[in-house]
């Protein structure tokens, strides 16, 4: 398109790129010249004039200093002409997946115009990333561009191991989005050790030399059992430690006071978790109700609120926490132990404070109706998911006789709930989980599925079930709620979803309003065949994100109209939100605050920033742990599927544990190309999404949690990568030279 004149006035050519862009082709490309600057990045004459005055300003400034970008040509780029420019990373459009930029030299009065590239960019850059572009549309201040190649980005902090070189100490990324290595520059604690764990802060590096790093923080032998964690909290920035004063106002807290609350210890609550968990923090009831041939559900909550007061120093490291994080060695909590492990745990034969949901459905497992009160209960017992399972599956020694009815009426009640949640036709994701088993030394001794129980859906469907009635309580009382939100799929995402299930047999019609029960057909239609877990998977990936957010579409994948977090505020602020919400709602006492909607949107954005960040952690703990547990069998061959395609290579997960990997492009013999879709490698044969082979396992790096693997053979075609549409080969084609790593 043509960009609008001012009348009157002859259009100046003008300037999109600047001294940042040189400055980092110079970083990715040292020793270019400038005649290999101008042809590279396409630059027209009067460019060409710009580039020579900015090569004469660096060449005269000294060395390690960056020249402050200074006033230049401020007019619009020719619109004919394709720009390459240099853009920082701002964010994902979420409904899209589409990469948000904006240029780094912006001079021009007014804003920067909003950059968006290719869907599939989006796997190769993060928020703050920063990328050459080729500009290929412009409407106004909305362009449309292509990656080129990303821009090298020296972090705001360094996690890695010390590396004794002739040449120094080196500091090697445990980051695998980090390639540069970083000469070590001591703190005050002295120079570190080979092979010992640091973060550093990268320092201002002098042009054409090897950035280099100042020690922030020693965290002990890389190759220790809980460095995988301790890499996870670090590159992540995940806060550790409490204020001194949150942990004083913790120490100094008193058990709460029944005077004031209903008094529910003569009721059979009981919890129901994990064998290694140490916090409980819900209990769970159910009674029949002759009224209507249903049953009233009590649900009890530990009252956080009545110990975290708003704006004290428990309630400010608890909002910049989040939620707690979980790795299969530590736990790192939202609140101190003395409040998670204890005041707020609802341990047996001890009175604890709670806010008790007391619900009432029918027999096909409506909500009727529910109120929310202040209570004090005392635990009857303490069971595991096991113990309860058990129990159901006929062995009657498994819980203690006077709990026999509870349980029963438990399960009664479930299975209502169940029946419920089959006809709102919700989408049931069954996705494998793995645990993993630490040894007396701390490494992973095993890692094996996780069994999926009905005294697991039990208890989730009876939160569920509380969390609907907390959302419909503030709903009444007309106070704004946190809702935890779940909007359905963009087209977008559909698309590439009809696409990949297309490669195996599906036929997913166009045009049809995503709705849980079309995508709950795609899982059924999966089920007991080969692939169904990577279906699953692919499903997942086109859900959008679940946030918090006082805004309320419903939540997409339970088929919920309205739904908030309410039952875990130990481990999650945005409940403790929620609580203090129906506090003052129902002038349930002290603990509860008002919270406008500008207030509460910014708490929700902190709290889902925070979920990603812990999410984000976890599985870069798990991936080290399982690249520590497998780096002993280096060389050893392992089933897997075909798991994801990119043009650098082709992903596998190990059938055993679970693992993923890639097999380098470089690796396969001939060329290859991905397919525009995306879902398949075309060259000397096909690899395609879901495909089952055997993978031998190359190398396993336990600092960064990278695996690489070699391909042995082709499990859906023959010893090599299928021919053709299945006709396999004997022998894998010989190598006719090496594709260029993308």
């Amino acid at each position: 398109m043509t960009l609008p004149r001012p009348p009157g006035r002859r259009p100046q050519r003008r300037h999109v790129f600047g001294r940042e862009t040189v400055i980092a082709y110079l970083e990715a490309n040292p020793g270019a010249d400038r005649r290999q600057v101008a042809r590279d990045l396409r630059l027209k004459t009067e460019d060409r004039r710009l580039l020579k005055a900015i090569f004469a300003e660096l060449a005269a400034t000294p060395a390690g200093a960056r020249p402050a970008p200074q006033p230049e040509s401020a007019a619009e780029p020719s619109a004919e002409s394709q720009d390459v420019l240099l853009a920082r990373v701002i964010g994902i459009d979420h409904e899209t997946a589409e990469p948000l930029l904006e240029p780094t030299d912006w001079l021009r009065p007014g804003p920067p115009p909003r950059i968006r590239l290719r869907r599939l960019d989006a796997a190769t850059l993060e928020p703050g990333r920063r990328a050459f572009v080729r500009i290929d549309a412009r409407n106004g201040t909305q362009w449309r561009g292509r990656l080129l190649r990303a821009a090298p980005d020296l972090p705001e902090r360094v996690v890695g191991t010390v590396r004794r070189t002739p040449h120094g100490r080196i500091i090697e990324s445990a980051d695998r989005r980090v390639r540069e290595e970083f000469l070590v520059v001591a703190g005050p604690d002295g120079a570190p050790e080979d092979g010992e764990l640091v973060v550093a802060r990268p320092l201002p590096a002098r042009r054409f030399e090897r950035p280099r790093a100042a020690i922030l923080e020693r965290l002990g032998d890389a190759g220790a059992p809980r460095a995988a964690s301790a890499i996870a909290l670090a590159l992540h920035d995940i806060p550790v430690d409490f204020s001194a004063t949150a942990l004083a106002e913790s120490e100094g807290c008193k058990p709460a006071p029944a005077e004031g609350r209903a008094d529910l210890r003569g009721l059979p609550l009981v919890t129901i978790d994990g064998p290694d968990a140490r916090d409980f923090d819900d209990a769970v009831h159910a009674v029949p109700d002759d009224a209507t041939g249903g049953f009233r559900l009590t649900v009890a909550i530990a009252d956080v609120a009545w110990y975290v007061r708003p704006g004290s120093a428990l309630d400010r490291d608890a909002e910049r926490r989040g939620n707690s994080v979980y790795f299969p060695d530590r736990v790192v909590p939202m609140l101190p132990e003395r409040l998670s492990n204890d005041l707020c745990s609802l341990r047996p034969d001890a009175d604890r404070p709670v806010i008790a949901a007391e619900m009432r459905i029918d027999a096909q497992g409506t909500l009727l109706g529910h109120r929310f009160m202040r209570a004090t209960m005392r635990s009857a017992a303490r069971l595991t998911y096991e113990q309860v399972q058990a129990w159901h599956d006929g062995d009657a020694t498994a819980l203690p006789a006077p709990l026999h009815d509870a349980a029963r009426h438990l399960y009664a009640a479930f299975r209502a709930l169940a029946a419920a949640r089959a006809a709102r036709g919700t989408l049931d994701l069954d996705l494998e989980e793995r645990s993993v088993a630490l040894g007396p030394d701390g490494r992973i001794a095993a890692i094996a599925p996780r069994a999926r129980l009905d005294a697991h859906r039990l208890i989730e469907e009876m939160m569920i079930l509380a969390n609907v009635a907390a959302a419909q309580a503030l709903e009444a009382a007309r106070r704004p709620c946190l809702y935890r939100v779940h909007d359905q799929p963009s087209p977008e995402r559909m698309d590439a979803l009809r696409d990949s299930l297309s490669t195996l047999g599906y036929r997913l019609a166009k045009g049809q309003a995503p709705r849980p029960a079309l995508l709950r057909d795609v899982l059924r239609w999966a089920e007991g065949k080969p692939f169904q877990a990577m279906v699953n998977d692919l499903v997942l990936r086109s859900q959008a994100l679940a946030v918090y957010s006082p805004d309320n579409p419903g939540h997409f994948g339970l088929a919920l109209p309205r739904y908030a977090h309410f039952t875990s505020p130990i481990r999650r602020y945005a409940d403790l939100v929620v609580h203090r919400a129906l506090i003052e709602a129902h002038e349930l006492g002290a603990g509860g605050a008002r919270h406008g909607l500008d207030s509460l949107a910014r708490t929700g954005e902190g709290v889902s920033r925070a979920e990603r960040r812990a999410q984000a952690a976890e599985r870069a703990a798990l991936e080290r742990y399982v690249a520590q547990f497998l780096a002993e069998r280096t060389g050893a061959c392992f089933a897997a599927r075909v798991s994801g395609l990119h043009r650098a290579g082709v992903f596998v997960m190990l059938s055993e544990s679970g693992a993923e990997g890639l097999v380098p492009m470089s690796s396969l013999p001939g060329r290859w190309r991905l397919h525009p879709a995306g879902h398949a490698l075309v060259g000397t044969g096909t690899i395609a999404l879901a495909d089952r082979v055997t993978v031998r396992l190359v190398e396993a790096t336990g600092t960064t949690g990278a695996l690489r693997f070699d391909l042995v053979m082709s499990h859906d075609g023959g010893d090599a990568p299928r021919r053709g549409r299945g006709a396999g080969r004997d022998h894998p084609p010989q190598r006719r030279g090496k594709r260029r790593k993308n």
